[in-house]
């Protein structure tokens, strides 16, 4: 036999890794194979998988004994080890021959007790290749005979055995044994039906005796059950193998699956469904299809009792799963049998248990969701049509006073009979619309939240045109008969979609006109209560035309020139109802668009709510002709939208840019181009004063330049390449102009604009040199608000920068430098990510032709552009005149070296670091602060090997700073130490350290012990925390490796954190909520008052003592509260017992100090400075010299009362 292709290695490959072993138990089955391949050796014999077969079976009759049994366990552990993984290349004709002398000596091993676990594994893979390799005429044996009936039974028996890996070895021997059956006319493997009665019966047996043994309801839980577990594991096998089960097997099979999903064991029953899920999937094939039938008649035929909540709720998801199955195989014929199925299960809604009502309504869920194919809605027959009538006449009972237990779960399955018949609901539906929208508006109604979803279905299915002929609004006139709905409107506002158009314009326009019109007759005087519930109804009915706009079905013959103008009137007169305008003119487009961009060439009508993809493409063309009118509409309307209300408009500006014909897109592109320069003249034509207060003041309308500017901006990527042009020169006239720096800053975002696009991408590359030269002569103009655009616009160029124009990476190396230095976080960011890119542009290689640089001579020579290159450019900023300058190239620099140091040469990176080592002795603050950035990510990020010798001059340097407090240079380099000591050792930095400043070590040193100590004594669930801590913090903490490695104060690998070291209260308890509870009565979640005993921070406890003693009314024998004398007494007593913690500060040493810093009798500041001391005495005061006599006294008195008298 060939090698199986599933075969990872072949023969050879294996034996090699056996003749090297890795562990000590293949050494013996190394000896052996040594041993046969001497022995091939002798005999001249080519290592042929034959040859090796036939030296491993001589071995086979040594080891082991038919009669004796296991002659050597070791020796046959790795001669049947050797055999199973010789078999699958050995002939099968050669293996059929053996079949009878090889099981002989194999059954020992199967059948003893004392067999382990390696013999039995080998064991059975030497079976499955031997049970594979046997033909129709071997497998008509009996299992009475040496037979591969006999050999599958033994791997029946492995395969519920106790020990894991052998269960397992089995059952997949078992699964490829039934999925290769021998060559025959039958499709069943001929060991399937033994397999499958085998194990039935098995499972049968363990079934009874676990019902015998099961303990009265109330005796505890429910005993484990292996082997219970294994028989179901085992029928599973064999049913996915076999593609199914036997007919003939399936009644007692299902009986005996739902009676052990009747336990309560949650195992057990995800098991016994699981069974089912295959023998269902077993049966999605044609050929398998015809098991299907008496499958499912032999489910419903098994009908367990109508009050058994405990076998009802599986038997009916068994049924629910069947005909989703039968759906797959027959649609047309599983949706006729609908009616007898909904008249079987909806029974069950009656039902007083609400875990049946729950699973029959979950099964009429799964049955209108699958087995209603398209074909009946599309064109039904009239059976079909019947059908349906039938389904609806369900419905209606649903909602009678029979089934008003089961309401709940009613309204969910009329929700879905809505969406399943969707437009075919018109009219059979009705009634139930009407029953449900009468039950909705009664105000006792307790169920109007499922109502209002049934009701959305009903829209959403129907239409809002068929709803609202059965529960019309109503708002212009109501009586009792005929109440208002009008909470109406918000339903359909979220649900109306793919419907006529032309109902809004003849219902919804006219009742918004005559609302609008009370608004407006009511004047400019204070609104009433009633206006604004009118003004309301307006913005509610103008809510509704997305919904009307989302793939309507007469969108040609609706939206047309008048109701164009209607929309645009709307557009620029009612401000509120702008968003919902400008959102149903972008629905128009997108769900048209939706549909051109499913895949597949065909139309799937349900899908696509019966719009084709011709007809969505006419939808758009159609559009495409209002583009330009519309487009001017919403550029004005952009034109007097104050800036933070203008999204939604851009958006829709967007959208019909997208379909407007090119020539149209660009003559309303020249004319906003003209209208941009004329007002550009006026821009700058303005005082400065008036510009800040512009700037100021939020509800002031910007210049028109600005305006204009975003508009080209939207437009740049829907414009041909010939327009670009005109498109640059407007950009270069504006980036020099500095008076106005949102002006300019709209600018920059042209050429990232221009990158979104295929033909922008094309015009940059072909305008590299004109842009870049754009951008070195605007540096001196660009303002600071520009700088992050500035940087992203640098960044496109960079990226289509060919290798002849290098030389601009130096050119604006300067100023990307000095913006790591930014106020701007968002700026920053778009430095350091500009800085990489262009290493890993010059890394790609090229010529850097110097002498175009505008700052170097001409007669300068060109160098190959590489990493070094780069490193020797940004490190000529370490020389600049100012501090700002140096301190943003080291800055720059670190950056560039955390993110090449895997790349950059060990002497670059040497000679680096020994030159910003000697930055540290500088007097200069920004100076000496970006150089501690830079060790830090050195000490983190660099090989030990390299930092090591160059401990002995950095930690000097260092220490010099770890006595200015400034800036927190103390706490940084104190953190930076201590990232030394992690990485190099405590020995080691302290060697390198001045001894005047070890003390700083010893304490780093300490505190890291102090706070190992502390996580061993450790806080309740510390453990659970550490797992999972520090992964979710620097996930949510840090962007980017680089400023987890800069700026983050933890390190997973770490001991002990720099939030330990610095004192400093950690983070990881965020978001944890504790419950303070009372001692004497556990808190009761259900009280309304709980929620008062709720924390974010942890309680802390109370030590006993004074505290727990001061919390109890003090009771005498009569059970009289005892005041005073007693409670004082036993005050004195509770004291004694307290040598660290007087009773009058409790909180300790610490709630001395702040009750001496806060407390009445605190030191205060007066006027001008001066100590005020409090000379007021608390009450109590008085007592406090004579307490122990008063104490004395009253015990006294107490006596006294009781009859006794002190001595």
């Amino acid at each position: 036999m060939a090698a199986p292709a599933s075969a990872a290695l072949s023969l050879p490959e294996k034996l090699d890794k056996i003749r090297s072993p890795k562990l000590q138990n293949q050494h013996q089955t190394a000896v052996v194979l040594s041993a046969v391949e001497d022995t091939l050796r002798d005999q001249k014999a080519d290592f042929t998988p034959t040859a090796y077969f036939a030296a491993v079976l001589a071995l086979l009759s040594q080891s082991i004994s038919s009669s004796t049994g296991l002659v050597n366990k070791e020796l046959a552990t790795a001669v049947v080890y050797l055999l199973d993984l010789i078999t699958p290349y050995t002939p099968q004709p050669l293996l059929r021959s053996k079949f009878a002398q090889i099981l002989t000596h194999l059954a020992p091993a199967l059948t003893l007790r004392e067999a382990e676990a390696p013999l039995l594994r080998s064991s059975i893979g030497c079976l499955e290749s031997l049970l594979v390799a046997q033909d129709g005429q071997a497998w008509a044996l009996p299992a009475s005979q040496v037979s591969p009936r006999r050999a599958v039974a033994g791997l029946l028996a492995l395969a519920v055995d106790h020990r894991p890996k052998v269960r397992k070895r089995a059952q997949d021997a078992l699964t490829t044994v039934l999925q290769n059956p021998p060559p025959s006319p039958s499709l069943d493997h001929p060991a399937a039906d033994m397999c499958a009665e085998t194990s039935l019966r098995g499972l049968s047996d363990l079934a009874s005796a676990k019902a015998k043994t099961k303990k009265p309801r109330g005796q505890g839980q429910e005993q484990h059950e292996p082997g219970l577990m294994h028989a179901l594991q085992l029928v599973k096998t064999i049913a996915a193998a076999s593609g199914g089960w036997p007919s003939r097997k399936i009644e007692p099979l299902c009986e005996v699956l739902l009676n052990i999903s009747r336990s309560s064991h949650e195992y057990l029953t995800m098991a016994a469904f699981e069974v089912f899920e295959i023998i269902f999937a077993g049966m999605a094939d044609e050929l398998a299809s015809a098991k299907l039938p008496r499958l499912m008649e032999v489910i419903s035929e098994l009908r367990p009792s109508q009050s058994d909540s405990q076998l009802l709720p599986p038997w009916i998801a068994v049924l629910s799963r069947g005909y989703d199955v039968s759906a797959q195989i027959d649609p047309e014929e599983t949706f006729l049998k609908l009616p007898e199925l909904f008249e079987l299960i909806g029974g069950f809604l009656a039902s007083s248990s609400h875990n049946i009502r729950i699973s029959a309504s979950e099964c009429l869920i799964s049955f209108l969701a699958n087995c209603v194919p398209d074909s009946v809605l599309l064109e039904p027959s009239i059976y079909d049509e019947k059908v349906f009538e039938k389904l609806a006449r369900f419905a209606t009972d649903l909602l009678s006073v029979k089934y008003q237990a089961a309401w709940p779960e009613a309204f969910k399955v009329l929700e879905a009979m809505f969406d399943a018949l969707m437009w075919r609901g018109d009219p059979i539906l009705s009634d139930v619309v009407r029953t449900v929208g009468e039950l909705r508006g009664n105000e006792s109604f307790g169920g109007k939240k499922e109502a209002e979803q049934v009701l959305g279905g009903a829209i959403n299915a129907m239409g809002p045109e068929a709803v609202l002929a059965i529960l019309p609004l109503n708002l212009t006139s109501f009586s009792p008969s005929e109440p208002g709905r009008a909470w109406l409107l918000p339903i359909m506002r979220d649900h109306v979609s793919s419907t006529k158009l032309a109902h809004f314009r003849s219902e919804m326009v006219p009742l918004s006109e005559l609302m609008f019109q009370r608004v407006l007759d009511h004047g400019e005087a204070e609104r009433t209560m009633e206006i604004k519930i009118f003004a309301t109804l307006v913005q509610q009915i103008w809510a509704l035309l997305p919904g009307y706009c989302t793939l309507p079905l007469d969108l040609a013959e609706s939206f047309d020139q008048s109701f164009a103008e209607l929309v645009s009137n709307i557009l620029y007169k009612q401000v509120e109802q702008r968003p919902d305008i400008c959102k149903a003119l972008q629905a128009l487009v997108e769900s048209n668009e939706a549909i051109l961009a499913l895949e597949g060439e065909g139309d799937d009508l349900v899908l696509q709510r019966r719009i084709s993809k011709a007809e969505a493409r006419r939808n758009i063309e159609y559009l495409a002709a209002f583009g330009r009118n519309l487009l001017a509409v919403l550029f004005n309307v952009y034109s007097e939208t104050l800036p933070q209300y203008r999204g939604f408009i851009l958006k829709c500006i967007n959208t019909y840019l997208r379909i407007t014909p090119i020539s149209e897109v660009v003559e309303t592109f020249n004319k906003v181009s003209e209208l941009l320069a004329s007002s550009l003249g006026e821009t700058g034509a303005q005082t400065q004063a008036a510009k800040q207060k512009q700037q100021k003041s939020e509800d002031r309308m910007p210049p028109m330049s600005h305006t204009f500017m975003d508009l080209v901006i939207t437009m740049a990527i829907y414009l041909p390449r010939d327009s670009f042009a005109a498109l640059f020169e407007l950009a270069a006239r504006i980036v020099v102009k500095d008076h106005d720096p949102q002006l300019q800053k709209k600018a920059y975002k042209l050429i990232p604009r221009l990158a979104e696009s295929e033909a922008g991408r094309v015009a940059l590359q072909e305008r590299t040199e004109e842009l870049q030269q754009l951008l070195l002569v605007s540096a001196e103009k660009a303002s600071a608000a520009a700088r992050r655009d500035r940087l992203a616009a640098i960044t496109q160029i960079i990226e289509f920068l060919p290798s002849s124009d290098l030389h601009f990476i130096p050119s604006i190396l300067a100023e990307v430098v000095i913006s790591a230095k930014e106020v701007n976080e968002k700026a920053r960011t778009a430095a350091f990510d500009l800085l990489v890119l262009m290493g890993e542009k010059m890394r790609e290689g090229g010529t850097v032709v110097n002498s175009k640089v505008g700052h170097m001579p001409g007669d300068a020579p060109d160098v190959q552009a590489s990493l070094e290159e780069y490193m020797t450019m940004v490190s000529a900023g370490l020389a600049g005149s100012t501090p700002h300058m140096i301190s943003a190239s080291i800055t720059a620099l670190t950056r560039i070296l955390y993110h090449f140091r895997e790349s950059l040469s060990s002497a670059l990176i040497g000679d680096l670091v020994s030159t910003l080592d000697l930055f540290l002795t500088s007097n200069n603050r920004e100076i000496v602060r970006s150089v501690l950035g830079f060790v830090k990510v050195c000490v983190i990020s660099l090989p030990t090997q390299l930092m090591a010798p160059r401990l002995a001059s950095l930690v000097p340097n260092l220490m010099v700073w770890s006595h200015e407090h400034k800036a927190h240079f103390k706490a940084k380099v104190k953190h930076i130490l201590e990232r030394m000591i992690r990485r190099f050792g405590v020995e080691v930095v302290e060697r390198a350290c001045p001894e005047e400043d070890k003390k700083l070590i010893a304490n780093i040193r300490k505190s890291r012990e102090r706070s190992k100590r502390k996580k061993r004594e450790g806080a309740e669930g510390s453990d659970a925390d550490s797992e999972a801590g520090p992964t979710a913090k620097r996930q949510g903490k840090f962007e980017s490796e680089f400023d987890a490695a800069v700026y983050n104060s933890s390190d997973e690998s770490a001991s002990g954190s720099d939030d330990d070291v610095l004192g400093r209260r950690g983070k990881g308890g965020k978001g944890r909520t504790y419950i303070v509870e009372d001692e004497a009565e556990p808190l009761d979640l259900l009280d309304k008052k709980a929620l008062a005993h709720i924390s974010s921070t942890k309680p802390l406890r109370r030590p006993p003592g004074p505290q727990s003693s001061r919390t109890k009314a003090k009771v005498d024998h009569n059970g009289k509260l005892v005041l005073g004398g007693a409670a004082a007494q036993d005050a004195d007593e509770d004291d004694a017992m307290i040598l660290d913690t007087p009773a009058e500060t409790p909180g300790g040493g610490v709630g001395a100090y702040v009750e001496a810093l806060r407390g009445k009798d605190a030191v205060q500041r007066g006027q001008r400075g001066k100590l005020k001391f409090s000379n007021r005495k608390q009450r109590g005061d008085e007592m406090d010299v004579d307490g122990e006599e008063a104490a004395v006294n009253a015990k006294r008195e107490t006596l006294k009362s009781r009859g006794l008298e002190l001595g």
